[in-house]
């Protein structure tokens, strides 16, 4: 599938089989996984064939089962600007690429062990949060989502690419799907806002890949 398939395709998976992530997937992933370190600054790591992460009583009363693959979001929030949006703007990269490798995943902030979580954390980096990943049980269903109205502020007409980016912000993952951001446009430029809730920062780096896949590029930027 191409990119714009996997946002509209992809949700999020809590189970999993016994299938590895091998061969031509993981050299991919990997790949996908290192460019995105590069890019970022972050210490993004894959834990393959690890089930400790998610052996604990909160995991399985959030339903996950089976998670043996995780992806860890690590890296130095004093020294990367924006070091929550950076996580989730690159972590979303991921996602999206791991479903185009025919791969589920599951963007999980608190409901798996830290202390069992089997990445490196060096000197002065935090574990901020991890993504399950890997062959699940189904695909996963649908969250109904807000109106797209609701998402968005703009100044005159609205141009079709910035609908465009809209349309695949809005179907962004966010924690407990609350979608709570808001895009504003102004002449070529957008801003985009973090509102108030839990881990929105995060969900403004997610949505914001999203919007700058759906929008493609063109004489349009954010707003710094």
């Amino acid at each position: 599938m191409d990119i714009m398939e996997a946002i509209r395709e992809r949700h999020s998976v809590r189970r999993y089989t016994d299938k590895k992530i091998e061969g031509e997937v993981l050299d991919k992933l990997k790949k996908v996984i290192d460019e995105c370190n590069k890019q970022s600054g972050l210490n993004i790591q894959l834990i393959t064939d690890e089930p400790d992460a998610f052996d604990s009583i909160i995991a399985r009363y959030s339903s996950f089962r089976n998670v043996k693959n995780y992806v860890a979001l690590v890296g130095d929030n004093s020294k990367i600007k924006k070091f929550d949006e950076s996580c989730g703007y690159f972590g979303e990269k991921i996602v999206l690429a791991a479903a185009q490798l025919g791969l589920n995943t599951c963007w999980v902030a608190a409901t798996f062990s830290k202390k069992k979580c089997k990445a490196v954390v060096g000197d002065g980096e935090k574990l901020h949060m991890v993504i399950a990943i890997g062959y699940g049980e189904n695909n996963g269903i649908y969250h109904e989502k807000k109106p797209v109205e609701r998402l968005y502020r703009a100044d005159g007409e609205v141009p079709d690419w910035f609908m465009r980016g809209m349309e695949a912000a809005r179907l962004a993952p966010t924690a407990i799907n609350r979608q709570r951001f808001l895009f504003e446009l102004s002449g070529n430029t957008v801003q985009a806002r973090a509102l108030s809730g839990p881990y929105v920062k995060t969900d403004l780096g997610i949505v914001k890949y999203h919007f700058e896949v759906g929008a493609g590029k063109g004489d349009w930027k954010f707003a710094d």
